[in-house]
């Protein structure tokens, strides 16, 4: 699976995974993002749905999945394959791009913890280990500035998870948090990134907060593209940003503004 290119013509296919599983805080609507910023640029952008049960196309150019409770995660990852199949590694070998939220996130790495408390194997197609915190759950908003080579701006989430993510020597966190948890590994890092392949604990839905990501992502399946007017969904990430700090003031403040990566 090679680069799309910018033609009008070209039909892009995004894959949902398991909404009725792997859907909280909206995490559903990246995919829905994803196929109206294709198709504002031209594309003819076409969004399959794939629930639970349904067979996983191996021949989609993005796919995205979403954040679950434990039990729910084990049976989507059940249906994923293994790390040395399914349809999801195949579709990666071929080039496809991959968002994972959360427990996506967890299911993409080598191992996270199951329901029943015990190591489950992931899909390992990124280098990264999740147990389960001793502490309290990450809940609240969080702010992350993305590694420099990315080129994105800060990124606003809203997270919610007792994981703590490790992140392995073949893979590179997504960015610093600035506030908030993320990994939890004492690292002061979020998510895990590969290739076309990026896991990130933000919900909220990530996308729709964070434009430049989306672009991203679609970047590494059809190429460059064209500016679209992202004023309004600036607007909201701006006033995210400053939810991230409404606890802080003073100096406190303005170090936390100064962090920022416009």
């Amino acid at each position: 699976m090679s680069a799309v290119g910018s033609n009008a013509a070209s039909t892009v296919t995004v894959a949902l995974l398991f909404p009725d599983l792997l859907g909280t805080y909206g995490d559903s609507g990246n995919a829905v993002i994803l196929a109206r910023r294709l198709a504002w640029r031209g594309f003819d952008a076409r969004l399959v749905t794939v629930r639970s049960g349904d067979p996983v196309p191996e021949t989609c150019e993005v796919y995205v999945v979403g954040g679950g409770e434990d039990l729910p995660q084990a049976l989507a990852a059940r249906q994923l394959g293994s790390r040395r199949g399914g349809p999801l590694r195949k579709a990666v070998d071929g080039g496809a791009a991959v968002l994972a939220v959360c427990a996506g996130l967890q299911i993409l790495g080598s191992s996270f913890v199951g329901p029943d408390g015990v190591e489950a194997d992931g899909l390992a197609l990124l280098d990264c280990t999740t147990r389960r915190g001793a502490g309290p759950r990450a809940v609240g908003e969080i702010v992350v500035n993305p590694e420099s080579e990315l080129g994105l701006p800060a990124l606003t989430g809203y997270e919610n998870h007792a994981g703590v993510t490790t992140v392995g020597p073949d893979s590179r966190p997504l960015g610093r948090v600035v506030r908030g948890v993320g990994n939890g590994d004492g690292s002061g890092t979020d998510g895990v990134r590969s290739g076309r392949v990026i896991g990130t604990y933000l919900h909220g839905p990530v996308l729709a907060r964070n434009p430049a990501l989306a672009d991203l992502i679609l970047s590494t399946v059809v190429g460059d593209l064209e500016p679209v007017d992202d004023s309004e969904s600036e607007e909201l990430r701006r006033e995210r940003l400053m939810a991230g700090n409404s606890t802080a003031s003073g100096r406190r403040g303005r170090r936390f503004i100064a962090g920022l990566r416009r």
